[in-house]
């Protein structure tokens, strides 16, 4: 077999591979018996059947197509082994010229991967600013904790206010008209975290039990509803509750219902405990994140638009498939987002970022012989099975319907070898955060 290479335009490589003669006829007659064991022919049993009667029934191009087909997986793996490719996607047979007694030529397309020219990605000297724990933290922990174990009272002597949870009926009207879809029965409406309307919770303040009212309001410029959009409407609003939230007693009884503690010192130690933990990991973060930021941006890499346009095309099914479990339709999502456009050139952004981190995480693990041992993809599996609360065992048997996500669980495991390769590699000071002046 002799192949010769021609490099072309954004990473196609043509392997023009010569198959001898002898080798190629012998492929042509085994692909004659193989098709005749399938095919029907008056007057032949299958498998029986002379060779130019096949081709009769057939047709010669069938049979070449069987033959070159058997033949190019090796010779392809051959071709690339000794030309060195490092190929990216399936090689395809552009052209083939096949005469029975000559050697066999066939043009081959591969795509190969994006040279990549590292910069510096060791013993750099980086800053960091830390993320202290905010001077409040504690006491917010501990009112979301008390918020947590509130209970709700029935108010029947006072006026909603800001704070209070109501439940009320509601009926909304367009220019005297219905809105589809605009009414609730015996809705609970936290009045002081409302995800409503901009201005219909706040003028249910100051309202009191069984009060029948109207409100005006006004549709936000940006509201799904194209026929709602920026348009006032009028709501008629029914109180038939008025909740008031209790926060329990701050105590040591308190403190013993929530957790294994004895005593508030106890539970405050305990939030003081993990605050600092989570700014240790925040830190350990921003650390990776700027060390891999600076080695990203200190390589180059040109990515061919193929490779781009078929991670565009797989960051859209991933998209689409999450918000199907969500029940959100996409056509309405990319109107949204301003149009297929706009979304088209948000995705094909996020595309190269994440190639260029792909092909530069491959380029320093080869530099360095940084190889994923058995313990690497275990530890991977490990945490998909906390993930989803399910046994590793049942999480290898998923994998094993779906080869993509195996390969990408690789990659990840890979990714956590390189940057931790790269934290033990380089120096990064954690500084005190700019003081912001007051204007």
């Amino acid at each position: 077999m002799k192949t010769s290479i021609t490099k072309g335009k954004e990473n196609i490589v043509e392997l023009e591979i010569v198959i001898p003669a002898k080798e190629a006829a012998d492929a042509y007659n085994r692909a004659v018996s193989k098709i005749s064991q399938y095919v029907n022919i008056d007057g032949f049993r299958k498998g029986k059947a002379p060779r130019g009667i096949v081709e009769k029934h057939v047709g010669t191009e069938r049979i070449k197509v069987e033959a070159i087909e058997s033949l190019m997986p090796k010779a392809i793996s051959e071709a690339v082994k000794e030309n060195d490719l490092d190929i990216i996607t399936q090689p395809s047979i552009t052209s083939y010229d096949f005469e029975i007694g000559k050697d066999l030529t066939v043009k081959v397309h591969v795509e190969t991967r994006p040279e990549v020219i590292l910069g510096g990605y060791k013993e750099l000297k980086l800053k960091v600013e830390d993320s202290p724990v905010p001077e409040d933290a504690e006491q917010k922990s501990l009112d979301n904790l008390l918020s947590q174990h509130s209970s709700f009272e029935l108010v029947v002597d006072r006026a909603a206010s800001a704070s209070d949870t109501v439940v009320i009926d509601f009926e909304g009207f367009l220019n005297g008209e219905k809105i589809a879809g605009g009414e609730g029965k015996n809705y609970s409406l936290d009045l002081g975290h409302s995800n409503f309307i901009p201005g219909f919770a706040e003028q249910i303040v100051g309202k009191s039990l069984n009060d029948e009212f109207e409100i005006n309001v006004t549709f936000p410029k940006d509201y799904h509803d194209e026929k709602l959009k920026g348009q006032p409407a009028v709501f008629k609003i029914k109180i038939h509750e008025i909740k008031e939230k209790v926060l329990p007693e701050l105590n040591d009884e308190f403190a013993q219902k929530v957790g294994p503690f004895k005593t508030v010192d106890d539970l405050k130690a305990d939030i003081r405990k993990y605050l600092e933990t989570q700014h240790e990991r925040t830190n350990k973060q921003n650390i990776e994140n700027e060390i891999f930021k600076s080695v990203i941006d200190a390589a180059q890499v040109e990515i061919p638009q193929a490779m781009i346009a078929r991670e565009v095309e797989s960051l859209k099914a991933d998209y689409q498939q999450r918000l199907a479990y969500q029940g959100i339709d996409w056509e309405t999502l990319v109107k949204s987002q301003g149009g297929v456009d706009h979304l088209e050139e948000t995705l094909t952004e996020d595309a190269k970022h994440r190639i260029k981190n792909s092909l530069v995480i491959d380029k320093i693990a080869k530099a360095e012989n940084i190889k994923l041992e058995p313990k690497d993809l275990e530890k991977k599996f490990a945490e998909l099975a906390a993930v989803y609360g399910m046994q590793q065992q049942d999480v290898l048997k998923e994998l094993g319907h779906n080869p993509n996500a195996l390969g990408s669980i690789s990659q990840q495991a890979l990714n956590d070898k390189v940057r931790d390769f790269l934290v033990a590699n380089n120096t990064v000071e954690v500084v005190a955060p700019e003081k912001v002046e007051a204007k």
